[in-house]
């Protein structure tokens, strides 16, 4: 049985098209990433798949639970940690990890070691309001709070969104060993460095599926030879570059600029090119693409 089984879900909200025949077969137990920019629909996926909004076309079912006709079993099998926020931000930490429990019928003790090493780190501010807690630290509040009923099925809207880098990396940490107790996780993310991280991902733009694959999968299946280039000044270098006629594409990939380019031209002649365009010190290499440039591609930025 999938985790999560999908066919034709389209959403629309007025003129804008949240979600576009978007098909999707999770199965269980597996990490699996949905990975796009804001507005590119994993939000509204999400909200339809934990039965908190309708679709406006095609099926769904979680657990082998059909969202609109098994809405009430589905909501004791899920849990649901959303982009925002949303734990009651005066109550303290113990406060809200009891009242979640409590909602569920269950208790803290009872799921006690589903959440330990999440909750250890978290339990020395026990007492503290949870609206006083740090970014990282609220994150790991509301990841106990979304499994203490033991959910066989976690639903996280881009969790790290807002954390600092090492609270991402423990958070990740995190996940793999709740994925080593047959937890299916669907998570997702606008970085593109957490896609490695997954078993499987999708690429969304704009509410439709890009491509879904392997991470590995993706990387490999990437037609073009990429480059990077860099020189002292980089805006002006890639203005230049998008006016060299051999040049296909031209993107800012942080420190360095990522070009692809037409059949058979050299990275001298490039260089040459941009030497003659007003950047001695432009330096050219060939890189390996990862799944930024995929998702580039596929978009058709």
């Amino acid at each position: 049985m999938n985790a999560v089984s999908a066919h034709g879900l389209e959403k629309a909200y007025g003129k804008v098209h949240a979600l576009r025949e978007v098909d999707l077969e999770i199965p269980d137990g597996q990490l699996f990433g949905i990975i796009g920019p804001d507005g590119a629909g994993k939000t509204t996926l999400f909200r339809i798949l934990t039965t908190l909004i309708l679709a406006d076309r095609g099926t769904a079912e979680v657990v082998g639970l059909d969202v609109v006709r098994d809405y009430k079993p589905i909501r004791t099998k899920v849990g649901y940690m959303p982009g925002r926020f949303s734990l009651y931000q005066d109550l303290t930490v113990e406060e809200n990890l009891s009242f979640f429990a409590t909602v569920f019928h269950t208790t803290i003790q009872k799921n006690y070691d589903l959440i330990k090493d999440i909750y250890v780190q978290i339990e020395p501010f026990k007492d503290r309001r949870a609206g006083a807690l740090s970014g990282g630290m609220k994150q790991k509040l509301a990841l106990c709070c979304a499994l203490i009923h033991k959910p066989e099925v976690l639903f996280l809207d881009e969790p790290t969104t807002g954390v600092d880098p090492v609270s991402r990396k423990e958070f990740w940490e995190m996940l793999g060993r709740l994925k080593a107790q047959g937890i299916a996780i669907i998570v997702s993310t606008p970085y593109m460095d957490e896609a490695s991280l997954c078993d499987r991902i999708a690429l969304i733009d704009q509410g439709k599926f890009l491509t879904i694959d392997t991470p590995q999968g993706i990387i490999d299946a990437y037609p073009e030879t990429i480059w990077a280039v860099e020189a002292a000044q980089m805006p002006p270098l890639l203005t230049a570059l998008r006016k060299i006629p051999e040049i296909k594409t031209a993107f800012a990939f942080g420190d360095v600029h990522h070009v692809t380019v037409q059949p058979n031209y050299q990275p001298q002649a490039l260089q040459r090119a941009l030497v003659e365009a007003g950047f001695p010190d432009a330096q050219v290499s060939v890189i390996k693409s990862n799944i930024e440039d995929a998702y580039m591609l596929l978009a058709g930025k």
